[in-house]
């Protein structure tokens, strides 16, 4: 999401700024967010939709939308059993709707 500023300008500066930006054929707004990056550098930590998808590229491949209640019940059992806890044996139901 993007954050609204207000700026004040000296007179001159703001002419020779809008007329710049109008050189490179891109708005006022552009041309101060464009000299920002160039100062202060790409934000960090903001990541495309690729950040989400493809973060496993090993292991076998699965059908998470057949197989998910098995998967969850299996990470849930790991997890009880890492905390110390006794191994218990879970039956799911797993038919079709």
């Amino acid at each position: 999401m993007n954050a609204r500023t207000q700026v004040t300008l000296d007179p001159e500066m703001q002419r020779r700024a809008q007329a710049r930006a109008a050189e490179l054929n891109i708005s006022f707004a552009e041309y101060v967010r464009r000299l920002l990056v160039q100062d202060l550098g790409e934000a960090k930590g903001k990541r495309g939709i690729s950040a989400i998808f493809d973060i496993a590229d090993a292991g076998p491949v699965t059908n998470i939308a057949r197989s998910k209640d098995k998967m969850i019940a299996k990470a849930i059992l790991d997890e009880h059993s890492a905390r110390g806890r006794k191994k218990t044996s879970l039956k799911l139901k797993t038919g079709r709707r």
